[in-house]
């Protein structure tokens, strides 16, 4: 393997490992807490409808 490859693997593995504490299932209480972390101003609508949904109404 060559030295840019091995850097391109490093450097993907890096950005999966990363991503992965970001995926919250929809609804929890970490999610509900990370939401209330973020900005609202920051939301999608479609955040915002699932935190009303879920964090707000449940």
């Amino acid at each position: 393997m060559t030295r840019t490859g091995k850097i391109l693997g490093i450097v993907i593995a890096t950005m999966f490992f990363t991503t992965l504490p970001s995926c919250t299932k929809v609804g929890s209480k970490s999610w509900c807490k990370k939401m209330e972390a973020k900005s609202a101003a920051d939301w999608t609508p479609r955040e915002a409808k699932d935190y009303a949904k879920h964090c707000v109404f449940d």
